[in-house]
């Protein structure tokens, strides 16, 4: 069984050695001198970049800055209209205000004209039957004087036809 074990363990470093050897590659030898002027050829690129970050930097803030003025004129002449049709929208009201106003008034005056127009027809009414009612109390007044005055004839023509009839000769007489 050991040698088993030894048997593995050598295919093992033999199958893992060419893996490692191959996985390592050797790098090219720089000096000093590259790397400087490569480090120096960065601090230019980021110099640049910079310059350039800042150019749009400013152009963007500019830029924003115009927005801004643009948006706050826009803003403004907006609200310039709004309080112009504001302004127009209350003198439509205080119009229409007005005009219930008068239309109050108007009403209020035929209001008047009719209470007027009552008063005299209910005055016209009442004088009318007072007239009707005065007329009624008199022909009252006369029916109950002729009534008494035709009683009054009445026993007076019974009495005279009751003279005459025994003044008269009997009918076969004459």
């Amino acid at each position: 069984m050991e040698r088993r074990a030894v048997f593995v363990l050598i295919i093992t470093i033999l199958l893992s050695s060419p893996l490692t050897s191959s996985a390592v590659q050797v790098a090219p030898r720089i000096t000093d001198r590259e790397i400087v002027e490569r480090l120096t050829r960065l601090e230019e690129g980021q110099k640049a970049l910079n310059k350039r970050i800042d150019g749009l930097d400013k152009s963007l803030n500019e830029r924003i800055n115009d927005l801004d003025k643009k948006l706050n004129k826009r803003i403004d002449d907006l609200d310039k209209k709004l309080n112009g049709r504001i302004d127009g929208v209350n003198k439509r009201i205080d119009d229409v205000n007005r005009r219930i106003d008068d239309l109050r008034a108007e009403m209020n005056g035929r209001f008047d004209t009719l209470q007027w127009m009552f008063g005299v027809f209910i005055t016209i009414s009442l004088v009318i039957m007072g007239f009707v009612l005065r007329m009624q109390w008199q022909m009252q007044k006369r029916q109950t004087s002729l009534e008494s005055t035709l009683k009054a004839h009445e026993k007076e023509l019974a009495f005279l036809k009751g003279l005459i009839e025994k003044l008269l000769p009997p009918r076969g007489v004459l």
